[in-house]
């Protein structure tokens, strides 16, 4: 099938059938991932880890926190899904996304 064809009957049901039992497991695990307790507490650390060297790097608070929130919300299920699809935000349009921080210094 060339990218001009459009799949027939057949092949749509394959690429569901493939869909329907592959993407709940990967969900399902990308949650554990992200979710459980030992994993939470890992991330805790990197977001303070991310916040500290921002800091250390000559950073205003203000300008870390902007951009520890940002990563934050990167590292959310559903923006992950979002960027996945195609529908990304830059911070879900709350306050400034890295490229506005970096033309302010």
């Amino acid at each position: 099938m060339s990218s001009d064809e459009m799949p027939n009957a057949e092949q749509l049901r394959e690429i569901f059938r493939v869909i329907s039992e592959s993407v709940p497991s990967l969900l399902t695990n990308l949650t554990k991932v992200l979710y459980e307790a030992q994993a939470g507490e890992e991330y805790g650390k990197a977001v303070a880890s991310f916040y500290k060297a921002l800091r250390d790097g000559g950073m205003s608070s203000e300008q870390a926190f902007t951009l520890t929130r940002d990563y934050m919300s990167n590292m959310n299920l559903g923006n992950i899904i979002r960027g996945a699809t195609g529908q990304r935000e830059h911070g879900g349009g709350k306050g400034k996304c890295f490229e506005e921080l970096a033309r302010e210094d």
